[in-house]
C-alpha cells in the first residue's frame, strides 16, 4: 500500500537547517569571544611584565644617575685636594728657591761677568750686570741654558755699551739685562728640551751696542 506524506516536509528541513546555521554560528561566536579573551589576557599580560620591567629599568636608571653625580662631586674634591696639595708643595718649594737661584748664579756666571742686581717674578728671574764683552755674556747664556739644573731657557732682553767710574778708573763695560726661567723641584728633574735659541747663545747684534 502506497503512503502519502501530506506534511510541509520541505519546510521542515529548512528550518531544520536554519536552526543548526545559527547554533553553529552560535558555537563560532563564543569560541571567537574566548578566544579574543584569551589573547587579551596573554597581552595584557606581557605589558603588565613589560611595565614592570620598564619601571625597574627607571628605578635602577635613577640610582644610577645619583652615583654619577656623586662619583663626579668626589672627582671634583679629588681634584681640588690634589690642586691644594700641589701648591702646598709649590710654596714648600718655593722657600728654597733663593738658595738655589744663589747658588746656581755662583756657579755658572763666568769670569769677566758682574750681577749688579737680580729680581724673581713668578718662575723668571731678570738679572742686571756688567761684561767685560759680548762673549762673557754668550758664555753666560750658554751656562744658563746647558750647565744648570735649576735655570732655563735664558733670554737676552738688552745689551749696551756702557762707562763705570770716573777719571783714569773709568772702564767700558757692557751692560746687560738677561731673562731666566727658574726651575721647581718637582721639574728639576724631568727632561728638558735641547733645542736652544739662537738669540741665547749667540754674541749680541752690533747694533745693540750703543755708547752712552
Amino acid at each position: 500500500m502506497i503512503r502519502i506524506n501530506l506534511l510541509p516536509h520541505r519546510e521542515e528541513r529548512r528550518k531544520q537547517r536554519i536552526n543548526a546555521f545559527i547554533a553553529m554560528m552560535g558555537v563560532t561566536a563564543v569560541v571567537g569571544a574566548l578566544v579574543v579573551l584569551l589573547v587579551g589576557v596573554v597581552i595584557a599580560n606581557k605589558i603588565s611584565a613589560q611595565s614592570q620591567r620598564n619601571d625597574y629599568i627607571k628605578a635602577e636608571n635613577v640610582k644610577l644617575d645619583e652615583e654619577i653625580k656623586e662619583i663626579a662631586t668626589l672627582k671634583a674634591e679629588i681634584e681640588s685636594l690634589k690642586a691644594r696639595q700641589k701648591a702646598v708643595e709649590d710654596l714648600q718649594g718655593d722657600r728654597n728657591q733663593p738658595v738655589y737661584l744663589m747658588d746656581e748664579l755662583v756657579k755658572q756666571v763666568p769670569e769677566g761677568v758682574y750681577l749688579r742686581a737680580f729680581k724673581q717674578e713668578g718662575q723668571r728671574v731678570v738679572l742686571n750686570g756688567y761684561a767685560q764683552s759680548n762673549e762673557r755674556v754668550s758664555e753666560l747664556l750658554r751656562n744658563l741654558s746647558n750647565n744648570s739644573p735649576w735655570l732655563e731657557r735664558p733670554d737676552l732682553i738688552e745689551i749696551k755699551a756702557a762707562n763705570i767710574g770716573q777719571g783714569k778708573d773709568a772702564k767700558r763695560v757692557f751692560d746687560f739685562t738677561v731673562n731666566v726661567g727658574i726651575k721647581r723641584p718637582r721639574d728639576k728633574d724631568q727632561p728638558v728640551e735641547t733645542a736652544t735659541t739662537e738669540k741665547a747663545i749667540a754674541p749680541a747684534p752690533a747694533q745693540a751696542v750703543q755708547p752712552k
